[in-house]
């Protein structure tokens, strides 16, 4: 099990996920002034966060976690004791809850303080301890489940309707969504036998995996560069997310082919892989009476199959907007035979610096439609020692959102270099932390944390409204056309890129669920063709060569069973929600925030829906292609200035 982390670096996230809560003296309620940037606090003194709020050293740390053990030990006297009574079934919940509580409390001090230091062995050891600790609560809290089951519905419905004693709540009011979500999965709930069965093929299950990730991350030989100033390097993963976008046309048609090439030669081994891995998906299934892959994947989070369906059939009825922007990108480029290799770098270029002050001055001025209450919030969280905010040696790469601490607060670790991708980055990273406040100050710890499918909604929307307010307000014509160009770059990438992969991905599964093979050149030909439909192959919009048909072996994604489509739906509900809060309207606003402060209160589809957006509606997609139409617009406009 893995703590929840809001990142760009894609970790895996529990189905439910547990955030942090704010405990300075803020509320939605009573708002001061949000100050100008000029009167704002330098930022730069809170570079590095404090830790000493989790644990004030290594030894208390060490004594809650040796409580924990003894708490695992008062759970497993509950056992087969959950249908005894309300009382009791209430008390053990609790207990589960509150040991899990420790553990993302002591998970969150020793995930930190590794990722600071990558190279302290220590540092490393201690967070193996709380790892192997969160295994052993897995182990004793399997019991709950199928013994909730076992109670049956119609005693649990009794025991969720009892009162206390001394109280007019129900005794299980903090536990009422966990129960019924346990019976809304009881058909697909096996045997006590057959469960343990399932349990022992996890690891069978997960070969092709393990092996795809030894494959492209140690075995492959990858090529040897050489770049203009004769200077060589190894074109690896990470070297080609770099060198894809080189300013060199030349040089980036080298570095697709030899990449790509690279995988070519081990398309075969990749398409086994992949197989095993869709087979798995397909495996587990089955076994669990689900009628298909796809849904198994949506009923974690009782999402409908039509969101996903919706998604997919929106952006092809909708693929002449991408079209026009790669047509766009190459005029501009001066390109008249735009290749796959021309799509990743950058039209145009700011000479600008953002500190983190900068950053976080912006962003403050970029969150007015949100309301002075929310300013203020995010404001003053900035100025506390919850972030990390600048590179340094051994410290882990990229950016995330630590939100498991429930009774701290969240932690924001970052590599600002003061460029705009830096800022870009501190306003998606504050989304995931405002979530997690909002959802603190209105939830308990059992309903606080909020599914996948809905975690990345705050955090994009803080960058629509931040690049809404750059455009607003750019200094020059070279300016905002740079903010225009880096907002339909990422809608291509996020939007349109991400629901290409999940349409790759559904084809792959339907045709392993019909009795059909994935070899190699099937896998090409699959992938292929979706590559070429969206980047407007036919119609002479960009060229895709052959040897590139083969990037479905580079998109690791593909391993995690129908993952990707929340990129592309979360982009949406943002554009979609915040469409409807720049109007003005306080009740728009209020729905937004009503989301956010929901957390993992009910099923993230339904919490959408109570706020007016229907995730299996085309409605919610079109508002996507609408801004990525209007920027287009903007954008040859001030060309043809």
């Amino acid at each position: 099990m893995r703590m929840p982390i809001h990142s760009r670096l894609s970790l895996k996230t529990p189905a439910i996920l547990f955030c942090s809560v704010l405990l300075l003296p803020l509320s939605l309620n009573a708002a001061e002034p949000v100050p100008t940037p000029e009167a704002s606090v330098p930022i730069e003194k809170f570079g590095v966060w404090d830790l000493t709020e989790l644990y004030v050293d290594d030894a208390s740390w060490e004594e809650d976690k040796a409580t924990v053990a003894d708490q695992l030990a008062n759970l497993d006297s509950c056992q087969g004791k959950l249908s005894s009574s309300a009382k009791r079934l209430s008390n053990c919940l609790t207990l589960n809850s509150d040991i899990y509580r420790t553990l993302a409390r002591l998970y969150t001090y020793s995930f930190l303080n590794k990722d600071t230091d990558l190279s302290n062995s220590h540092r490393r050891e201690q967070h193996a301890l709380v790892e192997n600790l969160m295994t052993r609560y897995q182990e004793s809290s399997s019991f709950i489940a199928p013994e909730l089951l076992a109670v049956g519905q119609d005693r649990l419905e009794k025991f969720l309707s009892a009162k206390g004693f001394f109280s007019a709540n129900n005794l299980l009011e903090d536990h009422d969504f966990f129960i019924r979500n346990i019976l809304r999965q009881s058909p697909h709930v096996l045997s006590e036998n057959e469960e343990k069965l399932l349990a022992a093929a996890s690891s069978p299950l997960a070969t092709a995996a393990e092996t795809y990730s030894i494959l492209t991350n140690a075995e492959i030989p990858w090529p040897e560069l050489t770049l203009p100033d004769d200077e060589t390097i190894t074109l690896n993963p990470a070297a080609y997310t770099l060198y894809r976008a080189n300013a060199s046309r030349e040089l980036r048609k080298q570095v697709f082919d030899q990449f790509f090439g690279r995988y070519q030669n081990y398309a075969q081994t990749l398409a086994v892989t992949l197989e095993g891995q869709v087979k798995a998906h397909i495996f587990e299934a089955k076994a669990r009476n689900y009628s298909s892959a796809l849904t198994q994947a949506l009923a974690a989070d009782n999402i409908p199959e039509q969101v996903y369906l919706s998604l997919v059939s929106t952006v092809n009825d909708n693929l002449s907007s991408l079209h026009r922007y790669l047509a766009l990108r190459a005029k501009l480029m001066g390109i008249e035979d735009a290749g796959y290799y021309d799509v990743y770098p950058p039209v145009s270029a700011i000479d600008k610096s953002y500190t983190i002050a900068t950053s976080q001055q912006t962003l403050t001025l970029a969150l007015a439609p949100l309301g002075e209450d929310y300013q203020n919030i995010q404001q003053q969280a900035a100025m506390q020692s919850w972030v990390h905010a600048y590179p340094a040696p051994g410290k882990r790469s990229g950016a995330y959102m630590m939100g498991a601490a429930y009774d701290v607060h969240p932690y924001l670790l970052l590599n600002h270099n003061d460029d705009f991708d830096s800022l870009s980055t501190y306003a998606h990273e504050w989304g995931h932390a405002m979530h997690s406040l909002l959802a603190n100050q209105s939830q308990p710890f059992s309903k606080a944390g909020y599914a996948t499918f809905i975690a990345e909604i705050a955090a994009i929307s803080h960058q629509v409204l931040l690049m809404d307010y750059l455009q607003d307000n750019a200094g020059s014509k070279e300016e905002k056309l740079f903010y225009l160009l880096q907002e339909l770059q990422n809608l291509r990438g996020t939007f349109f890129r991400q629901t290409q992969f999940a349409e790759f991905e559904l084809a792959i599964h339907q045709r392993v669920e019909n009795g059909e093979a994935l070899s190699a050149d099937t896998l090409n030909t699959l992938y292929g063709d979706l590559l070429k439909r969206y980047y407007g192959h036919v119609e002479g919009v960009m060229n895709i060569d052959q040897q590139y048909t083969v990037e479905w072996a580079y998109v690791p994604h593909f391993y995690r069973n129908f993952y990707v489509y929340q990129y592309a739906t979360s982009i949406s509900a943002a554009y979609y929600l915040m469409e409807k809060v720049q109007s003005g309207d306080e009740k728009e606003r209020e729905n937004y925030l009503a989301i956010l402060r929901a957390g993992g209160s009910d099923y993230p589809y339904d919490i959408l829906k109570k706020a007016g957006v229907d995730m299996a509606s085309p409605e919610v997609y079109a508002a996507v292609i609408r801004r990525f139409e209007q920027v287009m617009d903007e954008v040859e406009e001030l060309v043809m200035k």
